[in-house]
């Protein structure tokens, strides 16, 4: 009886979510056939990998019972993915279309770095992150796009620079956002810099937002995967199908947010995400420098990881270097 009172409770305590979220590896997948490039003509054997990891409520059990959770999980508080006011629907369309552009830079910066041409029109500064602790956090979110600032136009992340910097710390600003292709106005106090308290900030990360026009068709399909992280990646499977020789026979896993400019920039689940090309068995991982770089390799258990900065970067070491699985 007492069994299965037991079983019974332990079912009941899986059922109900407990609030906070839990990151889980996934096994890391080729890129092959997911990734189709007009006049392509694949460059050598091997294949390039993505990583994703699974994210859900953590479970009642698991919050109550650590050793219940997956191995190679990490729990995270509610707020470190969803900031507040968001729904999960809205996280979810949020992930989607940071996919969605991640495809959109991973050609842009694969094709130029091959010498194609490639027009992208600058259209604002695209806000791919902010600071926890700014007071901005309550007004912008990822993805929205800040087109002026007190009515000065900006069309780049220069020129909103340009626009905080004529400001002093604890000034506020007004903004025009571009949000769900919809304008706003957004009013948001600075902060001082950092590492220079006389500069004002506002606490974001930005990138080029644009109009992009490709010299050609490039097709990326993930299903339903989301998030940026997958840039790094297609740029190399993007470079892959067109010739270039990034794999030497090899299974190379990559991860890393790509700007427009080529920079990788960190990624979260950095831990799941090195689980998950080890249980693949890829000979190589190329992760952004840094943080992401040294979390890697306490995880990797004999994985060869690579840290760059820029796909330039990347595709110069893995094109020229003597690479062998």
């Amino acid at each position: 009886m007492l069994g299965a009172l037991g079983l019974a409770t332990a079912i009941v305590l899986w059922s109900l979510p407990a609030g906070d979220f839990i990151l889980t590896p996934d096994k890391a997948k080729p890129l092959a056939g997911r990734v189709v490039v007009e006049g392509s003509r694949p460059g050598g054997a091997g294949d390039v990998y993505y990583v994703d990891l699974y994210v859900r409520r953590v479970r009642l059990l698991e919050h109550l019972l650590p050793f219940t959770r997956p191995e190679g999980s990490t729990v995270l508080p509610e707020h470190a993915l969803l900031p507040p006011g968001t729904s999960d629907a809205e996280r979810d369309r949020q992930n989607a279309a940071d996919m969605e552009r991640s495809e959109r830079i991973a050609s842009v910066v694969a094709l130029r770095a091959l010498g194609y041409e490639v027009v992208a029109t600058p259209r604002g500064a695209l806000v791919i992150g902010v600071a926890s602790d700014v007071p901005a956090a309550a007004k912008l979110a990822a993805g929205d796009v800040i087109v002026a600032v007190d009515d000065v136009p900006v069309r780049t992340p220069a020129d909103l620079r340009r626009e905080i910097g004529r400001r002093k710390p604890g000034d506020d600003v007004r903004l025009t956002v571009r949000r769900d292709e919809k304008p706003i106005e957004l009013r948001v106090r600075t902060v001082p810099n950092p590492t220079d308290p006389s500069r004002p900030i506002v606490g974001i990360t930005v990138d080029q937002e644009a109009d992009i026009r490709l010299p050609f068709d490039v097709d990326i399909d993930l299903g339903r995967v989301g998030g940026p992280s997958a840039g790094l990646p297609f740029a190399l499977e993007i470079a892959r199908k067109l010739g270039r020789d990034v794999t030497h026979g090899c299974k190379i896993a990559a991860t890393g947010e790509l700007a427009l400019d080529g920079t990788v920039l960190p990624i979260g689940g950095i831990k799941q995400k090195t689980i998950g090309a080890r249980r693949a068995d890829v000979d190589f991982f190329v992760v952004p420098v840094g943080r992401n770089a040294e979390d890697a390799q306490e995880h990797a258990g004999g994985l060869d990881v690579i840290p760059v900065e820029s796909f330039q970067q990347a595709f110069r070491l893995l094109t020229t270097a003597d690479v062998k699985c």
